[in-house]
């Protein structure tokens, strides 16, 4: 077939429409059958678990809400918060002096690293509990001249405050890495942007640096809320037994049913952490507004409104 010298035959055929295309979606059937197994694997766990004796759910359902249990929720929970806000704090301070140019200050926090970070957090528990015979009397005042006050710490009966301590004096050298990490990630040209434009120090940390840095320190900070969480159950070596998982052993000891009561304290922790869970997913992503170039829900019907206002005639199609 002969092709005409004005080209119109290419024409017509640039402008026909191509035929579409039809695609047909992969099969997976080795997905289905694995879904399948794990879904049947699951129904068996299941039906194995409420119809076995030996969880005994009518004790399960008696104690899950009792006033023991509750009481131990609320323990737990102080313990918790009390832990944590000490060792955020306390872990400022360390990752401040660990980036200190005073090697004075700089040695300090890595001592103080080297020990709470190489030893079991049960341990230090345990020398906590210890403390009245380790240090029976503390003195306040002026060395080896006037002492102004005498705790007898024998007398005191403080074996939540000497938990509370121990859990946080531990945390607190996590938190330092955690600080010290998210500080390092900001680079220094946003500091040394902030010193020209003659913000001081703390204006720099307060408006430039810890709003950058809290991008990488929040996800690990509510792992680690999460995770002494849990620790608090090792309270015991204080001793301190008030809390969640005391209070359940406590009674599985008085009723020598110590399964149904394990399931009654991992509910409670399993419904805390659940919630702080959703709490650590809402903060991280406030903190992580404007690290991405993805828009949200909100961003996207800011500017089709935008668009409106601008093209009315359009009605913001061009979004």
């Amino acid at each position: 077939m002969s092709t005409p010298s004005d080209g119109r035959v290419g024409v017509d055929s640039a402008k026909a429409e191509p035929t579409p295309i039809k695609a047909v979606p992969l099969k997976h059937p080795g997905q289905w059958i694995a879904a399948a197994i794990v879904l049947i694997l699951v129904a068996l766990f299941v039906y194995g678990a409420a119809t076995n004796k030996a969880y005994a759910w009518d004790t399960y359902a008696k104690y899950l809400f009792d006033t023991r249990i509750m009481s131990g929720v609320g323990y737990t929970l102080a313990l918790t918060v009390l832990s944590m806000v000490i060792a955020i704090v306390l872990g400022v301070v360390l990752a401040i002096m660990r980036l200190s140019p005073n090697p004075v200050l700089r040695s300090t926090s890595w001592v103080y690293l080297w020990v709470f970070r190489g030893t079991p957090v049960y341990v230090q528990l345990v020398f906590w509990g210890l403390f009245p015979s380790i240090y029976k009397r503390i003195d306040l005042g002026i060395p080896f001249t006037v002492q102004f006050a005498h705790f007898d710490i024998q007398s005191l009966n403080a074996a939540f405050l000497f938990a509370v301590i121990g859990l946080a004096l531990n945390e607190a050298a996590y938190m330092a890495e955690i600080v010290r990490a998210g500080v390092s990630s900001v680079g220094e040209g946003q500091t040394e942007a902030s010193v020209a434009l003659g913000m001081t120090w703390s204006q720099t940390m307060r408006r430039t640096v810890l709003p950058q840095a809290m991008r990488v320190i929040i996800p690990p900070t509510g792992n680690e809320v999460i995770s002494m969480l849990k620790t608090t159950s090792l309270v015991a070596a204080v001793p301190f037994s008030l809390e969640l998982y005391g209070r359940a052993r406590d009674i599985s000891g008085v009723i020598f049913q110590p399964i149904p009561l394990l399931m009654v304290a991992s509910t409670w922790y399993l419904v805390v952490t659940s919630i702080l869970m959703v709490g650590q997913y809402y903060l991280e992503r406030h903190y992580a507004r404007g690290a991405t170039r993805a828009l949200t829900g909100k961003q996207l019907k800011a500017l089709a409104a935008e668009a409106e206002v601008t093209d009315p005639q359009h009605g913001g199609g061009g979004v």
